[in-house]
């Protein structure tokens, strides 16, 4: 991994200085002082800066998600939507869920053909593949738990985006990647598309995304929901088969809803419920493992491996059936992280065999398919926390730019069932409780988490991945709170994943050999990836040092107030 050892020099507020200098910080040890982890140096920098101008952990997270929005185009948005879990000093807990929702022109069977087939390529990319954005109203939710106001904290990202930053190798490369994506899903000429291959170093100018940004500063959310950047919107959805509307817009709402709760092993889980499946599928994985005693077992052992990977089967075969938006089915949580459901769920598991996926639902085949979002973690030097997953959905969304406001759009109407049993992009297989209904929010795996101890933050985790996001931050729990690991060990160890379909358990290329032949011979079919997720992982010990460590997998880092 390319690391950046260069001291991180903020522009001066003269127009033409440009932010050239980058530093990425992977690990941090620090007392008394805020931490922000998020997936590109000069995002964090920016939450830590508002820090440092009197901000708490709430304006750190808002500044640091529109920043994103400038320096990691790929998921960083303004065009998508997330989930915020909060946790104040005073022990007060909140969500906030800004999930897209579907526009009101929205049908069950939008992407099927003449002859019933469902046809994935319009709910992943264009104009149709489009959700109601939800980010700026999130942010806007958010504001009440922030001490600065908006036009202060949205500021480093406007810098950002008219000034300009040298990009990284790794955004390089993914602009250079999508290409050919770009031109055909734009019908005029879009900054991210140049004559020559973008290279680390070169700098990337935002003008039009400069100009949103200013809006939203001194309009407020109505900067983005009506006015200018909402006709822009609604006139990108006319070039091609978009079904947004002004109306859409006008009418989106935050949902403010009580955080999914649980107790593990003397820690009180903070997570989000529904419509993440997130926080339901890490309360059943966590208890499921439980039963067979964890802690016994070493980090990525064939044993502790097994019991995990069976849990996650299990609890992936309940999301299928079980999981949606809560205001449109009838939300079974309680059920379905009972110890009584739960252990009969577990009556099948065998250390002797892989448990056949056909036991525990409906086999259906899957493509596999990539993943992309991105999570930030934060915590104040008084003690608040905050941890917020975010998401275009696939790399930059539907591919579509707004012309004249510079954003990318989601392509988030892909997360739910397009029809029953047809895996979305990130091969989840979903039922009717997942189908598609004008206004519903569809399902998510994004899994923003907090772990008290005695009541303060112990640890604020979470990771992008698509599917593997739940599964991540379970082995990020199990880690620090079975084996006993510190943050370092917790994010850049070797991951695993599985998702009940298909009958696969992903590993990373440098997991243990000798664990996945052993596995195998139990009949756990192996596949090979590259890697799985970018945990921002914070954790507080007992006297106080926060240890705040970012993903070695991508340009992650660290900042500190």
């Amino acid at each position: 991994m390319k690391k950046y050892i260069f001291l991180l020099v903020l522009a001066t507020q003269s127009v033409s200085a440009q932010y050239t200098d980058i530093n990425i910080v992977k690990e941090v040890k620090v007392k008394n002082k805020g931490v922000v982890v998020s997936a590109h140096p000069l995002a964090s920098e920016a939450g830590a800066k508002v820090m440092k101008m009197g901000g708490n952990a709430y304006d750190a997270i808002v500044a640091t998600q529109y920043a994103l929005a400038v320096v990691y185009p790929q998921a960083g948005n303004i065009g998508g939507g997330g989930f915020l879990v909060g946790v104040k000093n005073n022990g007060e807990k909140f969500t906030i869920d800004y999930r897209e929702t579907a526009p009101r022109k929205a049908s069950r069977d939008m992407y099927l053909d003449k002859n019933g087939k469902a046809n994935t390529d319009l709910s992943q990319n264009g104009r149709l593949a489009v959700g109601i954005p939800g980010s700026i109203a999130g942010s806007y939710a958010t504001l009440k738990y922030c001490k600065l106001p908006m036009e202060k904290i949205i500021q480093p990202a406007i810098d950002l985006a008219e000034k300009g930053f040298a990009i990284t190798d790794l955004e390089a490369n993914m602009l250079n990647s999508q290409r050919e994506k770009f031109q055909k899903h734009n019908q005029s000429p879009i900054i991210f598309v140049k004559d020559a291959p973008w290279k680390g170093g070169d700098i990337l100018v935002q003008k039009d995304l400069a100009e949103t940004l200013k809006l939203i500063q001194k309009q407020g959310a109505k900067g983005f929901y009506e006015g200018k950047t909402a006709a822009l919107l609604v006139a990108e959805m006319k070039r091609g088969n978009g079904i947004i509307t002004l109306e859409d817009l006008k009418n989106y709402k935050v949902a403010e809803r009580k955080a999914l709760e649980f107790e593990y092993k003397g820690n009180n889980v903070v997570s989000m419920p529904l419509p993440s499946s997130g926080g339901l599928l890490l309360a059943q994985m966590l208890r499921m493992a439980s039963f067979e005693n964890l802690e016994k077992y070493q980090q990525n052992s064939k044993e502790a491996v097994q019991i995990m990977v069976e849990a996650e089967r299990r609890a992936f075969a309940d999301r299928a059936e079980y999981m949606g938006d809560p205001d449109f089915i009838q939300d079974k949580t309680s059920y379905l992280i009972s110890d009584e459901y739960l252990k009969s769920r577990w009556k099948s598991f065998s250390f002797n065999k892989a448990t056949p996926s056909a036991e525990v639902g409906n086999i259906i085949k899957q493509p596999n398919e990539s993943t992309q979002t991105t999570h930030i973690s934060v915590l104040d030097k008084d003690g608040n926390a905050a941890s917020v997953t975010t998401t275009l959905n696939g790399y930059y969304g539907s591919k579509v730019l707004v012309n004249g406001a510079g954003f990318f759009l989601n392509n988030e109407m892909d997360d739910f069932s397009i029809k029953p049993g047809v895996p979305n992009m990130f091969g989840a297989v979903g039922g009717e409780a997942n189908a598609i209904q004008p206004n519903k929010r569809m399902l998510s795996s994004m899994t923003p988490t907090i772990l008290l101890k005695n009541g303060k933050p112990y640890m604020v985790v979470g990771t992008p991945g698509g599917t593997t996001i739940p599964t991540s931050v379970y082995q990020s729990i199990v880690d620090v709170v079975d084996f006993k690991l510190n943050a370092n060990m917790t994010v850049n160890a070797p991951k695993f994943h599985h998702q009940w379909l298909p009958e696969t358990v992903s590993y990373e290329k440098n997991f243990p050999e000798n664990v996945i032949k052993d596995l195998e011979k139990l009949g756990y079919k192996p596949e090979r990836i590259d890697h799985i997720g970018k945990t921002e992982v914070i954790t507080i010990d007992e006297n106080g040092t926060i240890h705040a460590v970012a993903d070695g997998r991508g340009d992650d880092s660290v900042a500190v107030e």
